[in-house]
């Protein structure tokens, strides 16, 4: 065998040109031709190898999953800034295109973001801070609202009696007024330095957008792996910027109409329920059928009859669906539609990973996911063409 293989050795290097070819070359150049094939020599795997194999990987990814959610802190306003980064990939480019330099590019779309943020938080804080003081008035009217159909229960054992005194009684829930508001308290400095990491991450994503983008291209070694990294890039931020910027205007619409039907169903705070309406429609599925039950429990809060109690909710829900399937795939196309299942198992998961904050991101980086997939898996796209 050694033999024969350094006869294909020597043949190959008279083909391709390092020696000489002779008499004695050409018979060995012969011989080599007339040998069999050298054998190839597979590694067979049984199933204990695979098993290992995938064993370790599955070790990898609860490893990664643990980590994530370790590092929820950090990982969560990082991770909505880039999405939010990406989003406004549009905007950026455009203000460049008009000659604004990028560092006052960032600043000023990242001063944007924190501008609306600030004259949200200041428009609610006023029927919040209402909420927060009717709120034993509210818990006593609930309580005489609900009682009669909690008696009617009777394996239940309520009476008039329970909520008088013990745990449920008023006294005991001003008494736990003061442990929900330590709660919150301990709650906001995490969510301050959140807020700090997320404006910090989002100005200097912006800021660095574009350099970012040629380092990732630049680390594939061949054109078309670069080919493909530029289409992905780009169809990535065209999917998020188009969506959710139809789905503002869309959704936009949507908390203006709830704030007519909480105004006209005699709701109180109809701007805040609104503002809900608005915020929960970026959660497919799990949004509306919470926003839904609340408003119907308003409702009937409100309103003696249980017929006029239920029209808000039967109103909202009603428009919400005309929105979700007819306006929304109208406007949208069908280029964006994703597999219900999947929208729902990614809203589970992130709820599940990342409290509130991973239900609004399940979405956006479900489109991520399935774009990146999509442009890599699909061939016959046009292709960018890189500068000589």
């Amino acid at each position: 065998m050694g033999i024969a293989n350094g006869i294909r050795k020597q043949a190959k290097k008279i083909a391709i040109g390092e020696r000489r070819t002779s008499a004695w070359a050409q018979t060995l150049k012969e011989a080599a031709e007339e040998l069999p094939p050298a054998p190839l020599h597979r590694l067979e795997k049984d199933g204990l190898d695979i098993s290992m194999a995938w064993a370790i990987i599955g070790i990898f990814g609860i490893l990664g999953l643990a980590a994530v959610y370790l590092m929820s802190l950090i990982l969560i306003p990082i991770t909505l800034a880039v999405v939010v980064g990406m989003i406004l990939g549009m905007a950026a480019e455009k203000l460049s295109r008009m000659g604004v330099p990028r560092l006052a590019n960032a600043f000023m779309l990242s001063s944007s973001v924190a501008l609306v943020i600030f004259l949200v938080i200041n428009s609610l804080a006023g029927p919040l801070m209402t909420f927060a003081n009717e709120g034993p008035a509210f818990a006593e009217r609930t309580i005489n609202r609900v009682m009669p159909y909690l008696e009617r229960i009777e394996w239940l054992h309520i009476t008039p009696a329970t909520f008088e005194s013990g745990p449920m009684s008023i006294g005991a829930l001003l008494e736990n007024t003061g442990n929900v508001l330590h709660v919150v308290t301990t709650s906001l400095t995490p969510a301050l330095v959140q807020g700090m990491i997320f404006f910090a991450a989002l100005l200097l994503f912006l800021a660095s957008r574009v350099n970012l983008r040629k380092t990732i291209i630049m680390t594939f070694r061949t054109r078309t792996q670069r080919l493909a990294a530029i289409r992905v890039i780009n169809a990535v931020e065209q999917v998020l910027g188009f969506y959710f910027a139809t789905a503002s205007l869309i959704y936009v619409g949507l908390g203006v109409v709830m704030t007519v039907i909480a105004y006209a169903g005699g709701l109180a705070a109809p701007v805040l329920w609104g503002f809900f309406a608005f915020l929960s429609s970026f959660i497919p599925y799990l949004g509306i059928t919470l926003m839904t039950f609340a408003v119907a429990v308003a409702g009937i809060l409100t309103h003696d009859d249980i017929v006029i109690g239920l029209m808000p909710a039967a109103a909202f829900f009603t428009v919400h669906l005309v929105m979700e399937n007819l306006i929304f795939p109208a406007v949208m196309g069908r280029r964006l539609e994703i597999n219900p299942f999947v929208v729902f198992i990614a809203i589970l998961f992130w709820t599940w990973m990342w409290g509130a904050v991973g239900a609004m991101l399940a979405l956006p980086l479900s489109l991520i996911v399935i774009t990146i997939i999509e442009e890599l898996l699909i061939e016959e796209k046009p292709q960018p063409q890189l500068p000589k």
